[in-house]
């Protein structure tokens, strides 16, 4: 058994020798197997001479989105999540923020839960596009027509309370799994 030791400890000592010949590979190879330890890793671009080894998710930028102030409330709400693609984000708060048209909001597929209370919106057909959407808030907006939101099929919440030029829909429109709000005038008729 003895007479096997030299074999052995020469195959060793030459896989030593070839990693240490590489010392470059071996500091990248430990940089590698520390990092998933590292719980900010994700801010931190990794190069070795200059080279990248690992860059950092970077969080998503708006673009397409008409109205500034809708653009600047999702730049903010994804910087906040941290999201790296623009459908990561389920839930955005852009109420009272002086919006007046949703168009570019379609690209934003995850949303689940939209609050848009207080501004000035009209048109919700870019609504439509958001098929996840299952709660929605557009109380004190300037709504007309309310159909393209009453035929999402996963809404389930949805308000619409003070929008005076709202027009009332129909009983047989309403879904009645659906939890809804009207203004007023449509509560009376």
């Amino acid at each position: 058994m003895l007479d096997y030791a030299p074999v052995y400890l020469n195959r060793y000592m030459t896989s030593l020798s070839i990693v240490f010949s590489h010392r470059p590979l071996c500091l990248l190879a430990t940089i590698l197997l520390w990092l998933p330890g590292c719980e900010t890793l994700d801010r931190y671009d990794i190069t070795m001479n200059e080279v990248p080894v690992y860059r950092a998710a970077s969080v998503a930028t708006v673009s397409g989105v008409e109205d500034t102030a809708l653009a600047q409330c999702l730049q903010q709400t994804l910087n906040d999540a941290k999201a790296t693609t623009l459908t990561d984000l389920t839930s955005l708060n852009c109420s009272h923020g002086g919006i007046t048209t949703l168009a570019g909001l379609a690209q934003f597929t995850g949303l689940k839960s939209l609050k848009l209370s207080g501004n000035h919106i009209r048109n919700l057909l870019v609504l439509e596009r958001l098929v996840k959407l299952e709660a929605l808030w557009l109380d004190n907006n300037k709504v007309i027509d309310p159909i393209p939101v009453l035929r999402m099929v996963n809404i389930r919440q949805l308000d619409l309370s003070a929008n005076p030029s709202l027009q009332c829909p129909e009983r047989t429109e309403m879904r009645p799994q659906l939890a809804i709000t009207l203004p007023e005038h449509c509560r009376s008729s």
